[in-house]
Parts: C-alpha cells; structure tokens; sequence
C-alpha cells in the first residue's frame, strides 16, 4: 500500500473509532509498528490526528461537541465522497465552502491540486487547507463565532460573503427531497449556504445516501439551483428522476 493511501486509511480508523493503537493500526493496514508510528508522527504535524503514547487519537480540536459526532458518522461514505468531489475542482479556482464534516474531509481530498482560493466560515477548514495547501489561498469570513461547529455565523458572516464571486459553492446539507430540495437543520447555516450560492456560478453539493428523501427544518434552494450532486449510492428512483428532471448531475465514487 502506498503511504498516503496508507496514511488516509489510519485517519478514517482512527476518525471512526476515535482512537486506536500502533498494534491495531499495524495489524489493520498490513504495516510494520515502525512505519505506523513514522505515519503517525507526520499526521500529527499537520493536525490531522493526534499523536499518544501507544496510538493515536482524534484532535482535540475536533474532539467536542456537534461536529465530533458528524465526523464519527457515516466515515466510509464521506471519504468516498469527498474523494470523488476533490477530482472535479482544477487549479486557479475559487470555491466558497461551508461547515461540514464532509466538507472538511473535501478539503484534506484537495491537497494535490494548487493555487485554489477557498473562502469558508469553519475554522477548522480554513486551518486544515492552509496546512495542506501552502501555495494557495484561504479566506475566513467573520462573524458570530460558534465553538461547537468551529464556525462563524450570522448576518456579518452572511454579508462578508458578499465581497466575494466564486466558481463555485461546495456544500454540504442536512437533507434533500423532491418538493423543498436542498435543506439544514441549523437556520445560521442555512443561512451561509444560501449567500454562497448567490455568489457562486455553479452549486455542488455533498451528501452521503442517508439524506436523500429526508426533511430539514430551513430550506437552502431548490433542486433546479444546484449543478452536481456528490453523493455514494444512486438515489432511489422518484429521487433521481426529480434530480435528473432539474438539470442536476449526479455523481458516484469511482464513476
């Protein structure tokens, strides 16, 4: 296995877990204690995971609150994912991005491609690009900041995203149906996405097959206002026909 298909598979164990050991990381990735431990040490410097005695674990900095559960949820689905959105972005681009633990593992994907301006409201996207994109650019919008999501919010976080166009809005939601298309749970973030995509040329969206055909709380647009949706399994059919009848692409892991 190579090391950074090597080293992607020990960020999911230990995001699934939580935490886990030299031995078990060893004995799972067909690896020697030596090279899981180089591996370890270099995720760390980056703050992917965290290095402890005997493993490692997730930082703490992802370890509190909403989005510790997001990130342990789904795992397998949102890697697919976020593999097969990162393939469609070239060089040169701007991107807004919004909160999301599919998004943030969106932004790790992005780490071969160069020179990408990327504006976000998380925190910990911001941080987590600039590290692994050095000769690109990362803008952070301001407003209300909410420690749980590692994210700002609100009007002034609304209104910033104004001073800037896009190529495009990468997003991730809480749910998706035929009659409200895209929606949130949480109205701030609702609120974010829609700025984003007024701003943007095109909409992708990212979601893992559990949200298709559920309900949120606060719509975000409608199924015609989205370009590509990035999603691990064919949506069931009255969906997909919905999605196709929109002009709405649909786009699969390894298609």
């Amino acid at each position: 296995m190579k090391m950074m298909q090597r080293q992607s598979k020990l960020i999911e164990i230990v995001r699934r877990q939580g935490k886990a050991s030299v031995d078990d990381l060893a004995t799972l990735l067909n690896a020697s204690r030596e090279t899981i431990r180089r591996d370890l040490t270099l995720l760390s410097e980056t703050g992917k995971i965290l290095k402890v005695h005997g493993g490692a674990r997730m930082p703490r900095i992802l370890g509190e609150g909403p989005f510790k559960q997001r990130l342990s949820e789904n795992v397998d689905e949102k890697m697919k994912i976020a593999q097969s959105a990162a393939s469609l972005f070239q060089p040169g681009e701007t991107l807004f991005v919004d909160t999301g633990s599919t998004t943030l593992l969106f932004v790790e994907a992005l780490a071969n491609i160069k020179d990408l301006t990327i504006v976000t409201n998380s925190t910990e996207i911001a941080r987590t690009f600039a590290t692994n994109n050095p000769s690109s650019r990362v803008f952070v919008l301001g407003g209300e900041f909410s420690a749980g999501n590692s994210q700002t919010i609100g009007v002034m976080a609304a209104t910033q995203v104004r001073a800037f166009r896009a190529h495009h809005a990468v997003l991730t939601i809480g749910a998706l149906d035929i009659r409200s298309g895209a929606m949130d749970y949480n109205i701030d973030e609702a609120q974010i996405a829609r700025a984003m995509i007024a701003q943007s040329e095109s909409v992708t969206v990212l979601a893992d097959s559990s949200k298709l055909g559920t309900l949120a709380s606060f719509e975000v647009c409608p199924l015609s206002s989205i370009d590509r949706l990035v999603t691990d399994q064919t949506p069931p059919d009255n969906i997909l026909h919905a999605i196709e009848a929109a002009g709405v692409k649909v786009i699969l892991p390894n298609r």
